[in-house]
């Protein structure tokens, strides 16, 4: 479904809700998003832990908001376009993420792996959970599988 780009950035929900115009992309719109992602991420990482997961909470909280309210106003439960959720799904799996660019991209690639992807109970989740927190939830549980990985992945190398 085609949007008006102008009624998307100027409305402040559907704004945040399409990532600041990222989800506006024509193709991989959730790529872009997790792209758009990592600027707020990296000014996120120079917080505490504490501080890191209560806004990444708060992230999600008003996301099923403003990812509901987006979808109710399009007419559509899950537009491409809406990409919030990867916005908390990424700060998710980058959660205590080491250092450095390899990280960074380790991250990224294992998020969107786990996103596409959809393992159980994700692609359930996708499938059942209606409104802004089923837009939402797939997202972070992709986010903790990648989050996961990315952990092993720091402790064994």
């Amino acid at each position: 479904m085609k949007v008006n780009a102008k009624a998307i950035l100027t409305n402040p929900i559907h704004c945040l809700a399409f990532g600041f115009g990222s989800g506006l992309a024509p193709k991989a719109p959730g790529t872009f998003g997790t792209v758009m992602a990592i600027p707020l991420y990296l000014l996120l990482a120079q917080s505490s832990l504490w501080i890191y997961g209560l806004i990444t909470i708060v992230a999600f909280v008003v996301g099923v908001y403003l990812c509901g309210k987006t979808a109710d106003d399009l007419g559509v439960h899950d537009h491409p376009g809406i990409v919030w959720d990867e916005f908390v799904g990424f700060w998710i799996t980058m959660f205590a993420a080491p250092a450095g660019w390899l990280w960074l991209l380790l991250g990224f690639l294992l998020f969107r792996l786990f996103d596409i992807w959809k393992p159980w109970p994700i692609k359930l989740l996708d499938e059942k959970v209606e409104s802004g927190f089923g837009i939402m939830i797939d997202d972070v549980l992709a986010g903790i599988y990648a989050l996961v990985l990315l952990q092993l992945l720091a402790y064994f190398i």
